[in-house]
């Protein structure tokens, strides 16, 4: 495969169709050309800032103009981009910042008081703040102020302190940096750590370019139609299925791209109908809401060919639903923010139930024993590994996370996906579970052990054990199962809650807590989440 950048696509697609449009958001349109002349600019503001190649930019946006703008500026640089959920807390940016080394955020005005929380004890050297509505023409802008349709947060001037329009203000980039597609940089990645803290996924340019191209070329081949065609981006861009697709599918074949701030159903429906959107991606609870929209009949979503669900295994029951309302199958899409884009539903076939697709070609995949990493037998479970030759092969600044979760099997390097699989006699993986450290929630990959490392910090908890448990409306409930000091009076679920929500993102605070005298551990200390996992699918099946 031929080295190339991320953004090497998009700018063939700028000098071929430079007046379509490539985003579409909140109604106003950007075409090819404006979008490269504002990726322009903020490189411009940023060199003028002096910010240079490898430096980290810290993205904390909801899906919108800046975010595309300000990740294309600053890979132009060849700076690197690490984008962050805009609905984590204070306590996680802080020590995303400081492992990442980001000197640079731009982040919204409503997560202002975040950010100023950081200076003094993380890198930070600038904020460029931006609204959501901040590119949108001034009677657009107008309009949602006076109605209340536009969040907003204060912010503080200062000089460190930037306005994104202002930062677009001081001059184009002259010329791009040169990069080698291997080597360089181009993004950190957070995701759920097992000793508590996340761990930062850095990606080279060719380890994102080889599963684009390869969704391209294999996944939609001749069913997508360059220059013509639509995606919705709705899940968030800082994370890798939703990017990588809207690279694919839209700014890279010069398509495109409906962003969606928020995932709002009925706004979605009604972006659909009105832009013919062709390609749609959605995490299973997203596909259930849509199907449960009491206005659904509503709208004309027949345009929509080509429907994918990712961050977790599609339920056969909303599929079958799917199917039998639109006409339309749902295919799979599975990775991981580590491995990239792995595999896929091939286009023309009938997904199998349970299925999460057949391995991209860049993807070399193998199921193992998990004690022993010997290959299984055919149609045998076992863990996933997944290796290629694209890819980066450990965490930033975590050599015992890498030791881990990557393993040495014949000369290459594989990642431990944590998921049991089994491999069919058309090549399909079949998803049997996944490990018990990992908890799917709402589409999100929620680290059992942040959570718990979360509560252990409460002064009166003494030890803490966190568990998914089935839910067919948000994939998996998070339940922490909490040891309280034997000293410990008057604390309650709701407080250790609360605990929690001050500390992490929403879609990682517990939705139950259970206490318990001790937990099931090993005879060496270690704490056995399995055993507890296997408790509360017992008490499920009771209960059912």
């Amino acid at each position: 495969m031929k080295g190339e950048l991320i953004y090497s696509g998009f700018l063939r697609m700028v000098e071929k169709y430079p007046e379509r449009p490539a985003l579409i958001y909140l109604g106003e349109t950007y075409t090819y050309e404006r979008l490269f002349g504002l990726s322009m600019r903020f490189a411009g503001g940023l060199i003028s800032q002096g910010v240079k190649k490898g430096d980290k930019v810290f993205l904390y946006l909801n899906n919108s103009p800046q975010w595309v703008v300000a990740s294309l500026g600053t890979l132009f640089i060849g700076a690197a981009i690490v984008p962050v959920s805009p609905i984590y807390t204070s306590h996680e940016i802080r020590y995303m910042l400081k492992d990442s080394g980001a000197e640079t955020v731009v982040c919204l005005d409503t997560n202002f008081c975040y950010v100023k929380e950081a200076f003094g004890s993380t890198p930070l050297k600038r904020v460029i703040v931006t609204n959501l509505a901040e590119l949108l023409p001034f009677w657009k802008r107008a309009f949602g102020f006076l109605f209340d349709k536009i969040p907003t947060g204060e912010v503080e001037k200062g000089e460190h302190v930037f306005w994104f329009r202002d930062f677009l203000s001081t001059g184009p980039l002259k010329e791009l940096t040169d990069l080698d597609p291997y080597s360089d940089l181009a993004y950190i990645l957070y995701t759920g750590g097992t000793t508590g803290f996340p761990k930062g996924v850095p990606g080279n340019h060719m380890g994102m370019v080889s599963y684009v191209e390869d969704v391209i070329e294999e996944v939609a081949g001749q069913n997508l139609l360059e220059g013509e065609d639509s995606f919705i981006a709705i899940n968030p861009l800082f994370h890798i299925m939703a990017w990588g697709l809207t690279m694919a599918l839209g700014l890279n074949k010069g398509n495109k791209v409906v962003l969606m701030p928020s995932p709002v159903v009925d706004a979605i429906l009604a972006s659909i109908e009105r832009y013919r959107v062709r390609w749609f991606l959605g995490v299973p609870a997203l596909y259930r809401m849509i199907l449960e929209n009491d206005r659904l009949d509503q709208y004309d979503i027949s345009s929509l060919k080509f429907c994918y669900c990712g961050g977790d295994v599609l339920p056969m029951e909303i599929y079958r639903r799917w199917r039998e309302r639109f006409g339309i199958p749902i295919y799979q899409v599975y990775g991981s923010t580590e491995a990239g884009h792995v595999s896929y539903s091939r286009i023309g076939s009938e997904p199998k139930p349970g299925s999460i697709g057949v391995p991209l070609r860049s993807r070399e995949c193998l199921v193992v024993d998990p004690d022993t990493l010997e290959p299984v037998e055919m149609g045998d479970t076992g863990e996933l590994l997944v290796s290629s030759p694209y890819t980066l092969k450990y965490y930033w600044n975590k050599p015992e996370e890498t030791e881990n979760s990557y393993v040495e099997i014949g000369g290459k390097v594989y990642y431990r996906m944590g998921d049991f699989v089994k491999v069919d006699q058309e090549g399909d993986l079949i998803y049997v579970e996944r490990s018990a450290d990992i908890i799917k929630h709402k589409g999100y990959r929620v680290s059992a052990s942040e959570v718990e490392t979360i509560l252990q910090d409460h002064p009166k908890v003494i030890s803490a054990c966190v568990v998914g448990v089935p839910d067919p409306k948000v994939g998996e409930r998070i339940k922490a199962i909490v040891v309280l000091k034997e000293d410990a009076r008057g604390v309650s679920a709701a407080d250790l809650i609360r605990w929690c929500r001050e500390r992490l993102a929403s879609y990682k605070v517990p939705s139950y807590i259970e206490f318990r005298d001790m937990l099931p551990k090993s005879k060496v200390g270690k704490l056995l989440r399995r055993e507890i996992r296997k408790e509360e699918l017992l008490k499920l099946h009771k209960k059912n």
